[in-house]
C-alpha cells in the first residue's frame, strides 16, 4: 500500500463535520492505478458485475471484488477504517444510534458476518463516453458504516472529460445543495454514506447525503470504491 503523505486526521474530521466529505490526498501511485485498471477484465477477481442501465442506476458498469481482496485494496480498507471508526462513533452518538464501531476492520467485518452480511463491497466502476451514475446511497444491510472512500484511477487531464464526482446534501425544510468534488489521479475522497449530524440551534440534526457521477463527455473513467460494511 502507498500513502504519499500522512493524512491529517484532525483536519479530515473537521472537514467531514463541516461538509460531509474530505480529500485524503493521493493514496495510489501510477503503477497501482494502472495495475487495478488492468485487472478489470480478470473475472476471477470479482463476485458480480452490474450494468447500471439494466437497474436504472445510470449508464456504465461496476464490478464487486470477491474475497480475498487483492492488494492494495485489502490494506487500504484496513488502514483507513481505524481512524474513521473514531469519527463514525462520534457521529453515531450524536445521532442517538446505539451501534458502535470496533477499532479494527477485522472486528467490524466479524460484526457484519454475524448479521448475515458476508459479501464484499469494494468495487471498480467503469464509465465510457456518455455514461453517468445517478445520485444514490450504498446501503447493503442493517449494519452500515457511515463513511466510504472513492479513489480516482484515471487521469482527468488525459483520460477523460466530465465525469465529476457529485455530492448532494438534504437538510430539513431546505432545498438540496449539490457540490462537485474535484479529484486528481490517485486521489481519494472520504464522504458520508447516508446521514450525518449537523449542529443546529437546538442541538444536532440529521442531514442526508447522496453521491453520483456526472456524464463523461469524452474518454474512459475508472474509480475504486472502498465500502467498509459488507453486503447481505
Amino acid at each position: 500500500m502507498t500513502v504519499h503523505a500522512p493524512i491529517d486526521w484532525q483536519a479530515t474530521k473537521a472537514r467531514l463535520n463541516a461538509k460531509g466529505w474530505a480529500s485524503l490526498g493521493q493514496l495510489l501511485d501510477n503503477d497501482q492505478r494502472y495495475a487495478l485498471r488492468a485487472k478489470y477484465d480478470d473475472d476471477d477477481d470479482y463476485r458480480s458485475t452490474i450494468t447500471m442501465r439494466r437497474h436504472g442506476f445510470g449508464d456504465g458498469e461496476y464490478r464487486y471484488f470477491a474475497y480475498p481482496l487483492p492488494e492494495p485494496i485489502a490494506a487500504l480498507r484496513a488502514h483507513l477504517y481505524s481512524p474513521l471508526a473514531g469519527i463514525a462513533n462520534e457521529w453515531s452518538a450524536r445521532l442517538d444510534n446505539d451501534l458502535r464501531y470496533p477499532p479494527t476492520h477485522a472486528e467490524f467485518k466479524a460484526q457484519c458476518q454475524a448479521a448475515g452480511q458476508t459479501r464484499p463491497t469494494p468495487l471498480i466502476l467503469k464509465y465510457e463516453t456518455g455514461d453517468y451514475n445517478r445520485l444514490h446511497q450504498d446501503l447493503y444491510g442493517d449494519i452500515l458504516f457511515p463513511l466510504q472512500v472513492v479513489i480516482l484511477l484515471s487521469d482527468p487531464q488525459t483520460d477523460f472529460e466530465g465525469g465529476e464526482f457529485v455530492l448532494t446534501e438534504q437538510r430539513p425544510r431546505a432545498q438540496s445543495r449539490a457540490e462537485v468534488v474535484p479529484l486528481k489521479a490517485g486521489e481519494a475522497v472520504v464522504f458520508c454514506v447516508n446521514e450525518r449530524p449537523v449542529v443546529g440551534a437546538r442541538g444536532d440534526y440529521r442531514v442526508k447525503m447522496r453521491h453520483g457521477v456526472s456524464e463523461v463527455r469524452r474518454g474512459e473513467r475508472f474509480a475504486l470504491g472502498l465500502i467498509f460494511h459488507d453486503a447481505a
